[in-house]
């Protein structure tokens, strides 16, 4: 502010001057003039007069020229002084935007300088807590192969004195396999010889089973007139541990007539109970006999 009023102020004393130097000519111009003179009744001295005045027509339009030239140069220079003046200020107003921007750069710099610093420092300790458990793991590995082989070499003796235990034990058991197996070959033999005597004995109590009842059934059968020799029909009787009689039916082959088949179901009818006692071990619930008459 102060700049630009000092500067309006200096083109104004400026002009001031030139119009001052244009009067001090203006002045000049008229001293030249000759004292006035009679005029001469001499066409000579009329163009005398005539010359002078032009000349100082011409002094002051020189005068003017000069003294406009004079504020056009002055007007030029001060553009100039004008122009010098804001390029110093933009420089100067660019050096000092560049001494900021270079302090910030700086500063910015510095920052990331730090942060830097910070992160290699936590990358530091990160990579040594990273070596310090890492170091952990593979003695904690250690401890546990040392542990599992340990335990391994433990193990493998308990399986070997467990092996040696097994194979007694399995001695033991094939002799002891073998001795039962020899009882039980010989209980089997003497099984067998049971079984087949009892068998003997089971064919032979069944079939006196079937032959008592069948005399028992023949006993209540009462022969209708109808019947004729060679009579042969299978009976098929239900009955309960007794020996009594559930049901009777005629299956399978039969060559009687219809008569002789009722009285042979009534005879069953009336045996009311087979024989039981004595039998038990040939006992059958359901038992098909064969009924046969002939007439001798």
């Amino acid at each position: 502010m102060m700049r630009e009023l000092w500067a309006q102020t200096k083109a104004f004393s400026l002009a001031v001057a030139v119009h001052v130097l244009m009067a001090a000519l203006v002045v000049l111009g008229t001293m030249t003039w000759k004292p006035f003179r009679p005029p001469a009744l001499t066409g000579m001295t009329i163009e005398a007069v005539m010359v002078d005045t032009n000349a100082i027509k011409q002094r002051r339009e020189e005068a003017r020229q000069e003294a406009e030239k004079a504020i056009a140069q002055e007007i030029e220079k001060e553009r100039r002084e004008k122009e010098l003046q804001a390029r110093k200020e933009r420089q100067e107003r660019e050096r000092l935007e560049a001494e900021a921007a270079e302090k910030q750069r700086l500063k910015d710099q510095a920052e990331k300088k730090r942060e830097e610093d910070l992160r290699l420092q936590q990358l530091r300790k990160k990579q040594e807590q990273d070596r310090r458990e890492q170091r952990e793991r593979q003695q904690k590995e250690l401890d546990e192969i040392r542990k599992k082989r340990e335990d391994a070499a433990r193990q493998r003796k308990i399986e070997e004195e467990r092996l040696k235990q097994l194979d007694a034990r399995k001695r033991d058991e094939a002799e002891a396999q073998r001795q039962a197996l020899a009882e039980a070959q010989l209980q089997q033999q003497i099984a067998n010889e049971q079984a087949q005597f009892r068998a003997g004995q089971i064919a032979t109590k069944g079939d006196e089973y079937r032959a008592a009842i069948r005399s028992q059934v023949t006993n209540n059968w009462l022969r209708p007139p109808t019947a004729r020799s060679g009579l042969s029909c299978t009976l098929r009787i239900v009955q309960i541990p007794g020996g009594e009689v559930i049901s009777a039916a005629i299956v399978g082959r039969c060559n009687a007539d219809e008569a002789t088949r009722r009285s042979l179901l009534a005879a069953v009818e009336r045996t009311g109970s087979l024989p039981y006692r004595g039998f038990e071990d040939v006992f059958e619930r359901e038992i098909d006999f064969i009924f046969t008459y002939d007439d001798d």
